[in-house]
Protein backbone atom coordinates (compact mmCIF):
# COMPACT_ATOMS: atom_id res chain seq x y z
CA UNK A 1 0.00 0.00 0.00
CA UNK A 2 1.38 3.38 -1.01
CA UNK A 3 2.55 5.72 1.57
CA UNK A 4 -0.18 8.92 1.67
CA UNK A 5 2.02 12.33 1.55
CA UNK A 6 1.63 14.91 4.03
CA UNK A 7 -0.97 17.78 2.81
CA UNK A 8 -0.04 21.14 1.35
CA UNK A 9 -0.01 23.36 3.46
CA UNK A 10 -1.11 27.58 2.47
CA UNK A 11 0.66 29.66 4.83
CA UNK A 12 0.39 33.56 4.96
CA UNK A 13 2.76 36.23 7.18
CA UNK A 14 1.00 35.15 10.32
CA UNK A 15 1.70 31.72 9.67
CA UNK A 16 5.14 31.41 9.38
CA UNK A 17 6.18 29.72 12.62
CA UNK A 18 5.51 26.73 11.37
CA UNK A 19 9.24 26.20 10.00
CA UNK A 20 10.96 26.29 13.43
CA UNK A 21 13.73 23.52 14.09
CA UNK A 22 15.06 21.29 11.22
CA UNK A 23 16.27 22.01 7.19
CA UNK A 24 13.88 23.74 4.31
CA UNK A 25 14.32 24.80 1.29
CA UNK A 26 12.30 27.38 -0.25
CA UNK A 27 12.03 29.35 -3.98
CA UNK A 28 10.61 31.84 -4.93
CA UNK A 29 7.25 31.37 -7.25
CA UNK A 30 4.93 33.22 -9.81
CA UNK A 31 1.43 33.61 -9.82
CA UNK A 32 1.13 31.49 -12.44
CA UNK A 33 3.39 28.55 -10.79
CA UNK A 34 1.27 29.27 -7.55
CA UNK A 35 -2.15 28.41 -9.50
CA UNK A 36 -0.34 25.60 -11.11
CA UNK A 37 1.02 23.73 -8.16
CA UNK A 38 -2.75 24.06 -6.18
CA UNK A 39 -4.68 22.97 -8.97
CA UNK A 40 -2.42 19.73 -8.76
CA UNK A 41 -3.64 18.87 -5.20
CA UNK A 42 -7.49 17.53 -4.63
CA UNK A 43 -9.23 19.89 -2.19
CA UNK A 44 -8.76 17.46 0.49
CA UNK A 45 -5.15 17.54 0.12
CA UNK A 46 -4.78 21.02 0.71
CA UNK A 47 -4.74 22.89 4.61
CA UNK A 48 -5.27 26.40 5.06
CA UNK A 49 -3.77 27.50 8.00
CA UNK A 50 -4.36 30.67 8.08
CA UNK A 51 -7.40 33.08 8.76
CA UNK A 52 -7.05 36.24 6.78
CA UNK A 53 -9.76 36.40 4.44
CA UNK A 54 -7.68 38.78 2.76
CA UNK A 55 -5.20 35.91 1.89
CA UNK A 56 -7.87 34.33 0.34
CA UNK A 57 -9.16 37.18 -1.98
CA UNK A 58 -4.92 37.29 -3.28
CA UNK A 59 -5.51 33.61 -3.83
CA UNK A 60 -8.88 34.01 -5.76
CA UNK A 61 -8.73 37.63 -7.07
CA UNK A 62 -4.70 37.74 -8.36
CA UNK A 63 -3.21 34.09 -8.52
CA UNK A 64 -6.71 32.64 -10.09
CA UNK A 65 -7.25 29.99 -8.42
CA UNK A 66 -11.32 28.87 -8.11
CA UNK A 67 -12.65 29.43 -4.87
CA UNK A 68 -12.49 25.77 -2.66
CA UNK A 69 -13.05 24.91 1.02
CA UNK A 70 -9.74 23.68 2.44
CA UNK A 71 -9.78 22.69 5.55
CA UNK A 72 -8.15 24.91 7.77
CA UNK A 73 -6.57 23.48 10.28
CA UNK A 74 -3.83 25.46 12.78
CA UNK A 75 0.08 23.68 12.41
CA UNK A 76 2.84 23.56 15.16
CA UNK A 77 5.27 23.02 12.52
CA UNK A 78 5.77 21.37 8.90
CA UNK A 79 7.16 17.36 8.77
CA UNK A 80 9.82 16.41 6.74
CA UNK A 81 8.77 15.90 3.53
CA UNK A 82 6.20 18.38 3.49
CA UNK A 83 5.28 21.16 1.31
CA UNK A 84 3.84 24.54 1.78
CA UNK A 85 3.11 27.67 -0.31
CA UNK A 86 3.63 30.60 1.54
CA UNK A 87 1.36 33.93 0.42
CA UNK A 88 3.66 36.77 2.14
CA UNK A 89 2.56 40.48 1.90
CA UNK A 90 5.55 43.26 2.23
CA UNK A 91 4.20 46.17 3.28
CA UNK A 92 6.07 49.42 3.05
CA UNK A 93 4.94 53.06 3.85
CA UNK A 94 3.20 55.54 1.06
CA UNK A 95 5.49 58.05 0.06
CA UNK A 96 2.61 60.32 -1.09
CA UNK A 97 -0.37 59.85 0.38
CA UNK A 98 -3.08 60.86 -2.22
CA UNK A 99 -6.86 61.28 -0.95
CA UNK A 100 -9.80 59.71 -2.87
CA UNK A 101 -13.40 59.47 -1.91
CA UNK A 102 -14.91 56.80 -1.56
CA UNK A 103 -18.15 55.49 -3.69
CA UNK A 104 -20.48 56.42 0.43
CA UNK A 105 -18.24 59.92 -0.14
CA UNK A 106 -15.72 59.77 2.91
CA UNK A 107 -12.45 60.85 2.07
CA UNK A 108 -9.82 58.42 2.32
CA UNK A 109 -5.91 58.85 2.44
CA UNK A 110 -3.16 56.01 0.74
CA UNK A 111 -1.11 55.18 3.64
CA UNK A 112 0.54 52.00 2.95
CA UNK A 113 1.81 50.03 -0.48
CA UNK A 114 1.17 46.30 -0.09
CA UNK A 115 2.94 43.84 -2.07
CA UNK A 116 2.30 40.21 -2.59
CA UNK A 117 4.86 37.19 -3.23
CA UNK A 118 4.61 33.48 -3.03
CA UNK A 119 7.06 31.19 -2.16
CA UNK A 120 7.08 27.39 -2.46
CA UNK A 121 8.65 25.71 0.95
CA UNK A 122 9.59 22.01 1.39
CA UNK A 123 10.97 20.70 4.61
CA UNK A 124 14.18 18.78 4.50
CA UNK A 125 15.18 17.29 7.40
Amino acid sequence: MPEKKEPLLLLDNSTMYVIGAGDYHSTNLTFEEVKAIIDMYSTEDILRCFTDRATEEVLHDFVGIEPRNFTYKPIRKMRVGQDAIAVKLYITPSETQPEVEASDGVVAKKIRNVYVYCQYITRTA
